[in-house]
């Protein structure tokens, strides 16, 4: 590790984990929320926009923002030596911007940012610039690094349970009629994540010392993160094999199921016209199709950093049901 900044060279103890986190909060910031309030580690501040319906355990800290008013957002971050972005994708580049912004001005040195993709942003450029993820995430990037800042990318994959409770356009599932549209053969596999793991992958992440002790120090610090990606995933998954699990929880067979098979090529071509003609629901038509085509590079298994981070393997009926429930209690990604 010869060449790192070490605990040794600097004016205070760097040995000690992040204390004190700050969370934009989303969906997956509730469950990242829920790991790091498990560790006993940290003192967390969720921001959350005033007049907002978010509930966070007692434990939180709440601090109420005006996203067009930076003062908020700088008071609400001095003092905290981390920050985790996790806004809807609907948010857009600008509220991400003036949150970084703040950030730099409140000396937060490192950040997670609101990119929880697969392995399309930082590599396989040429994909993600096909689905319009490397435009949209690519620049987020640039901004906290223009600031003099540092990020930390988690690389997630296609989240499980969420997707399998959207519309057909994510998995090509709908759990409440009992149809599946099935991607080409339904037999290629692509990395996934349920957000629990999500959430103990960050929760163990921040569990790492800041820097290592000295030059011959082996063990991971967040240092060795920096400006580079975090790779985790619950499950190396088919359709199939998710038609399998789904059937299994709810008791079904194929006969009780109206399936169907589409290729992923017009899949992504029907999701790109429909997102060109207003519909946001073909962005992640166009995505997801893409990730799951043949020629498509972006599975990570061999990049796992889930031994390190010492994440537990997942029972995927469990998982499997947890979307299932939800798609039963009408959940909607919008």
């Amino acid at each position: 590790m010869g060449g790192q900044n070490t605990a040794k060279d600097q004016p205070f103890d760097l040995n000690t984990q992040v204390k004190r986190v700050a969370i934009a909060a989303g969906q997956l910031g509730r469950h990242i929320t829920q790991e790091l309030l498990k560790t006993d580690r940290h003192t967390i501040t969720a921001l959350t926009r005033k007049g907002g319906a978010s509930k966070f355990p007692e434990s939180v800290k709440i601090a109420f923002v005006d996203y067009d008013d930076e003062e908020s957002i700088v008071s609400a971050l001095k003092g905290h030596e981390f920050l985790i972005i996790t806004l809807a994708y609907s948010a857009g580049s600008e509220i991400h911007n003036k949150i970084v912004q703040a950030a730099a001005k409140a000396k937060i040195p490192h950040i997670m940012p609101n990119i929880y993709t697969a392995d399309v942003v930082l590599n396989n450029q040429a994909i993600g610039d096909e689905t319009g993820m490397g435009p949209a995430f690519r620049p987020l990037l640039s901004e906290i690094e223009r600031l003099g800042l540092k990020w930390t990318v988690l690389v997630t994959g296609l989240w499980y349970e969420f997707s399998l409770a959207c519309p057909p356009d994510w998995f090509g599932f709908d759990i409440n009629k009992r149809e599946v549209t099935i991607f080409d053969d339904g037999q290629a596999r692509i990395n996934t994540t349920t957000w629990a793991q999500c959430g103990r992958a960050v929760a163990s992440f921040l569990g790492l010392k800041r820097v290592p002790g000295d030059d011959n120090d082996p063990s991971p610090a967040l240092q060795q993160f920096q400006n580079k990606a975090i790779y985790v995933s619950s499950f190396l998954i088919s359709q199939r094999e998710m038609l399998d699990s789904v059937e299994r929880v709810t008791g079904t067979a194929d006969s009780d199921w109206d399936i169907r098979y589409e290729s992923t090529a017009k899949r992504i071509q029907d999701g790109r016209a429909a997102f060109a003609a207003g519909d946001s629901k073909g962005l992640a038509k166009a995505y997801y199709s893409r990730i799951f085509s043949p020629d498509c590079p972006a599975v990570y298994q061999k990049k796992l950093h889930n031994g390190l981070f010492g994440l537990p393997e997942e029972d995927l009926d469990e998982a499997t049901l947890l979307g299932v429930n939800m798609a039963k209690s009408g959940y909607s990604p919008f």
